[in-house]
């Protein structure tokens, strides 16, 4: 029998790709404006593109994504603040490997929130995926600081959100489409509200085309493409496999780090970038499917 590659996790091999480059662009955008407005323009254009998929009010799908929509949207913003801070306080190669976290924090979630323990084999393939981030990021600088803290809450809270959104689109299906718009628009409106209550207010928006042209890649592809493969792809298939898709990110920035910027390619890169390969193919074809076994944690 032919073996068809499935598509929600090529979906995610996808977003793992284009969020990989996205913290070399985002971190070159806050250069020229601050976090919150620059988060609000970000998903505030995003909301606007997509704001046709919710003019179907009455639609059941629709509805769903609205009711949906509102908690995962708090709990993306809390992602974004703490990983768009914390990328203004660090390097984008910490950035990325501590994000890489999110494969360890969420198996655990799909067992406390879900009640499902993943197989043996997806608990070994996240710490595969984890041990090469740590391989590609070995040259970065750990010295602990404010930046890495909001990293590592952002990592925990990248966890939950894939649980919480497996949960909540598994319950009753929405739109996909609606569901990116809703979540965009709650970040938008959040990070506007935040920064103009705070005493600097929003500055007027930078003239720069290298500004323009970063923020419509994060919107075009890392936002508008990316969320919405995120829905339809984590909806079809378990949180803790997309984590361990989603956490060959290192690997693609780093990649883009070589090809991009012309950093040195070296062992560590090499190895690294192999065994995020090795789990993230493991997780797509699953080998162990069909086994029993379950991790014991006592």
């Amino acid at each position: 029998m032919r073996y068809r590659l499935p598509l929600p996790e090529l979906m995610l091999l996808a977003v793992a790709m284009v969020w990989g480059c996205s913290y070399g662009v985002a971190k070159m955008a806050l250069l020229y404006y601050p976090v919150l407005g620059f988060l609000a323009l970000r998903f505030g254009i995003t909301f606007v593109l997509l704001l046709p998929s919710l003019r179907h009010l009455r639609q059941p799908a629709v509805k769903n994504a609205i009711r949906v929509g509102l908690p995962l949207g708090g709990i993306l913003l809390a992602i974004f603040l703490c990983e768009t801070f914390g990328l203004a306080k660090t390097s984008a190669t910490n950035a990325a490997f501590l994000i890489a976290l999110c494969v360890v924090f969420t198996p655990w979630f799909e067992w406390q929130i879900l009640k499902k323990s993943p197989d043996i084999g997806m608990w070994i393939a996240a710490a595969v995926a984890l041990l090469g981030a740590a391989l590609i990021a070995s040259n970065l600088h750990m010295a602990f600081n404010l930046g890495d803290g909001l990293m590592v809450a952002a990592a925990v809270l990248r966890a939950l959100m894939m649980v919480e959104t497996k949960r909540r689109c598994t319950q009753s299906p929405p739109d996909m489409l609606a569901l990116t718009a809703v979540q965009s628009g709650v970040l938008a409106l959040g990070c506007l509200v935040l920064a103009l209550s705070s005493s600097d207010g929003l500055p007027a928006l930078p003239q720069s085309m290298t500004f323009w042209g970063g923020t419509l890649f994060l919107v075009l592809l890392c936002t508008l493409l990316a969320f919405f493969a995120q829905n339809y792809a984590i909806a079809r298939s378990s949180p803790s496999r997309a984590a361990v898709l989603l956490g060959s990110e290192p690997l693609f920035g780093a990649l883009f780090a070589v090809m991009y910027l012309g950093e040195a390619f070296n062992a560590q890169l090499l190895i690294g970038g192999g065994l995020i390969v090795l789990a993230s193919l493991t997780a797509v074809l699953q080998p162990w499917a069909g086994r029993r076994w379950r991790v014991a944690l006592l």
